[in-house]
């Protein structure tokens, strides 16, 4: 299975969902540093399950324990990182009547015609948003890392449904909008207005036994210009990798991305001009990247996520071994949004690709 990603800072994750523990191993982090252990505690806290009523009832504290990789308190010792989170709320016989009926819109049927019967699926084993939990572990750091940087990572929840909060301003975005969302983390948006009617449109799809998608908008400040390659090897390249790897991710755009393809280029190009001494852009509809480098504004991206698959409401599918459709009830306990809970798995997936551009900088 493909768990690896980076070039100067490289990780694979492990484990499935239903696992004793599942665990990532680092290379290439900057030795000689020191994050904060609660500042991480409390950032895993924002992507653990069972935080509040719109989220999963399983409950897991998704507290990291750092087997190498790490001395004294907390300081980074340009060794292997190998950290592992221990699973304590399984509960795998909600998924026994799944062993040969895939559950649609997840992995289940892919993945038994790839490795086989012996392929674990409980609570979507390996393929499971679970695996998001170790991500954050290594991205948690780099988050701490690049504001050493004076770079800084943030995003939100862009749309849920049909109902969008506002944007960034490409140009501007920065400090206060972050410091905003900071204090929001349980939801995090910047209308709360538009947070009341989503809030709303998720109970409303949980107490219908379904689901609902949405969007993710991040964004990434102080970053050098000219991080990054043409061609396949780009600022897009990079996070895509990284970003695709978050289950129910279906779309990225940066920028204005499909927007800008409705425009004109006389409304869509960037002009320059100088601020404070130092080449700007006027507008940011590129989203901070030309040619796969970075040009020193706001680095801005926002993806798409498919609804929850695993909903309550009866669905069509077929028993693998008698080759017949049936009917399918899934049991067990899932979010009715996974937008929320993957606003913090944008921001660690997002630290751990810039951290990487800039590694390959040094």
């Amino acid at each position: 299975m493909s768990t690896k990603y980076g070039k100067t800072i490289n990780i694979s994750i492990y484990g499935g969902s239903h696992d004793p523990q599942i665990g990532i191993v680092a290379t290439g982090l900057p030795a000689g540093f020191s994050f904060d252990k609660e500042e991480l505690a409390a950032f895993m806290r924002r992507r653990a399950p069972g935080q509040n009523s719109l989220s999963t009832p399983r409950k897991e504290a998704d507290i990291p324990e750092f087997l190498s990789g790490v001395v004294g308190d907390s300081t980074l010792d340009g060794s292997e990182l190998h950290a592992i989170i221990r699973s304590t709320n399984q509960r795998s016989s909600d998924y026994s009547n799944l062993s040969f009926v895939p559950r649609p819109s997840h992995a289940d049927f892919a993945a038994r015609m790839k490795y086989g019967e012996a392929v674990d699926l409980r609570g979507g084993g390996h393929f499971s948003g679970r695996l998001t939990a170790p991500l954050c572990i290594v991205g948690g750091i780099c988050l701490q890392y690049l504001k050493t940087k004076k770079i800084h990572v943030a995003a939100h929840v862009s749309s849920i449904g049909g109902i969008t909060d506002d944007r960034f301003d490409p140009v501007n975005v920065g400090e206060k909008e972050f410091e905003l969302l900071a204090s929001r983390s349980a939801f995090p948006v910047l209308n709360e207005q538009a947070g009341e009617r989503m809030r709303t449109l998720i109970e409303e799809v949980r107490a219908e036994g379904d689901s609902i998608g949405g969007t993710v908008e991040c964004a990434v400040t102080g970053l050098p210009a000219g991080l990054g390659e043409h061609m396949f090897d780009g600022v897009e390249n990079r996070l895509a990798a990284i970003l695709f790897g978050i289950p129910g991710v279906k779309g990225i755009e940066f920028g204005n991305g499909f927007e800008g393809s409705t425009l004109r280029g006389s409304l869509n190009n960037d002009g320059f001009t100088v601020k404070d001494g130092r080449i700007v852009t006027t507008t940011n509809n590129a989203g901070g990247i030309l040619g796969g480098m970075s040009t020193g504004m706001p680095l801005v991206f926002r993806a798409a996520m498919k609804p929850t698959p695993s909903i309550f409401k009866e669905q069509d599918s077929v028993d693998m071994v008698s080759m017949k459709p049936v009917k399918l009830s899934i049991k067990g306990r899932h979010d009715p949004c996974i937008v929320l809970r993957a606003v913090p798995v944008f921001e660690a997936a997002a630290a751990i690709a810039v951290c990487d551009l800039l590694a390959d900088a040094r």
